[in-house]
């Protein structure tokens, strides 16, 4: 029987033993002898993948299941495997994988046709969500919710400068990615898009009022904070607001998000290897900070870091914060989906990807 494309996924078997609050990074192709260990380690939950764990669909598929037995997935712990996997300049894996537009070809398409835009925002998710599920990746950390306006960083990776815009495509957007049996990651909570910094490379300053952030760059976060699985943080100061970048606050994590904004997701802190993320200290402190203001989960995404953290927590000072279980990563599994050969006999599945290809090619591109 072929597979329906309306198809509930099925669920992955509860687990036990639930996994450390650490995601990290690997160094290439496959799981060496010491990754293997870092992946056992209780402090690990999951795995951040990069363009150079990445050769090709198959190369993937078995790296994922090599990071599955390593980690004990057999058992019960159950690593998350994450990427980056917006489309535009963020698309991670590219080589046998739909080429994605940047999330601003929805935008510019929306001020033509708002419906023909939100179909397309739709396939958009639900295509990269399920080719990146074909090959044993749990999570993109997508959408980004950022508004377009002056972010050297997110320019176009952002759907539109309207929060409303933003909330009209990124609601199709969702209900691809859940439709395909991911879970979303907004981000970068309270917004990232407003100010012209790169939090990679330099320290980001926000300096406008609460009031105007809710304004504007919360609008989106706000009207879909029911619909989001999870989010993650901002490397942004907002001085009006706290001195501190808002991964490592207890006022946006703790006061604003979970108690004004009611949100019970997961939350993600952004890397703590990025430039802006080194405020806080060394990385030990980094992990502590953000762990001690309301992130359940943390990036680490350089092996060299992970290499020093983990050798810190085994023989060093001792990190508290990463002996907690963090059980809210169970729930961000991806769910079990047809096999791509099944996938491709479906002629809707086949043009959907086809469709969301030739946007490269469109005029809104």
């Amino acid at each position: 029987m072929s597979p329906s494309l309306s198809d509930p996924p099925e669920l992955n078997p509860p687990m036990l033993n639930p996994p450390g609050p650490l995601l990290i990074g690997l160094q290439g192709l496959q799981v060496s002898g010491e990754e293997s260990r870092w992946l056992q380690h209780p402090a690990v939950g999951g795995v951040v993948l990069f363009s150079r764990n990445y050769r090709d669909p198959g190369q993937l598929t078995n790296l994922t299941a090599a990071i599955g037995n390593a980690g004990g997935n057999s058992g019960s712990r159950g690593l998350l495997i994450c990427v980056d996997h917006e489309g535009g300049r963020v698309q991670r894996f590219k080589k046998g994988f739909t080429r994605l537009p940047a999330l601003a070809v929805l935008g510019r398409m929306y001020a033509e046709s708002p419906s023909m835009a939100s179909d397309y925002a739709y396939r958009h998710g639900r295509v990269m969500a399920t080719e990146l599920l074909f090959c044993g990746v749990d999570l993109s950390f997508a959408p980004v919710l950022d508004i377009g306006l002056r972010s050297v960083v997110i320019g176009d990776r952002a759907f539109a400068a309207d929060p409303a815009v933003i909330v009209v495509l990124a609601r199709s957007y969702i209900a691809g990615m859940h439709d395909a049996g991911m879970c979303v990651t907004a981000k970068h909570f309270p917004g990232h898009g407003c100010v012209a910094a790169d939090s990679h490379s330099h320290a980001v300053s926000d300096p406008r009022s609460l009031e105007q952030i809710e304004q504007a760059d919360l609008l989106p976060f706000t009207a879909l904070a029911g619909e989001l699985d999870a989010m993650m943080m901002a490397h942004v100061v907002y001085p009006a607001v706290d001195e501190r970048p808002a991964g490592y606050s207890t006022f946006w994590i703790k006061s604003l998000l979970r108690q004004k904004l009611g949100y019970n997701g997961t939350v993600f802190s952004d890397d703590l290897g990025m430039f802006a993320a080194k405020i806080a200290g060394g990385l030990a402190e980094r992990v502590r900070s953000s762990l001690q203001a309301g992130c359940e989960a943390v990036l680490v995404c350089d092996p060299d870091d992970v290499r020093q953290l983990l050798a810190q927590i085994d023989t060093g000072p001792q990190i508290p914060e990463l002996t907690r279980a963090a059980p809210a990563l169970r729930r961000l599994k991806g769910k079990s989906i047809p096999e791509r050969e099944e996938m491709e006999t479906v002629g809707e599945w086949r043009q959907w990807k086809k469709s969301i290809e030739q946007l490269e090619q469109s005029k809104w591109a």
